[in-house]
């Protein structure tokens, strides 16, 4: 059997799990960040609220691809800003490293925007 913890670096409590807000949110637009080709700012759309996105998926996404999509956020991240654009928030998704990608974590059935992770 392997193990779940093999290579993790912190355990976490539930009670600490529990703080974070996950939420499915649709991608509304992606674009280039200027001066970089990793970046890539998106407006994602949480149902109540839109929040800007700047995410390392421009080597992994053309923008196109990425509009309409939904995908799961943190949405209690405390905001931070770069390449001079307030991020609010951070999008799930992992990394492959054979094809040096990202796949970003989606909905596979239709909800609404908002709708939390549980």
């Amino acid at each position: 059997m392997v193990s779940m913890t093999k290579g993790v670096t912190a355990v976490i409590t539930l009670e600490e799990f529990k703080r974070i807000e996950l939420g499915v949110g649709e991608v509304l637009t992606a674009e280039p960040v200027p001066g970089t080709d990793r970046l890539l700012k998106l407006a994602v759309d949480l149902g109540e609220e839109r929040r800007t996105v700047v995410a390392g998926l421009a080597q992994s996404y053309a923008p196109d691809e990425l509009r309409g999509m939904k995908v799961v956020m943190v949405a209690n991240l405390a905001p931070v800003r770069i390449r001079g654009i307030e991020s609010q928030g951070m999008l799930l998704g992992l990394g492959c490293e054979e094809v040096k990608s990202v796949a970003l974590l989606t909905v596979n059935r239709p909800v609404p925007n908002g709708t939390p992770v549980v």
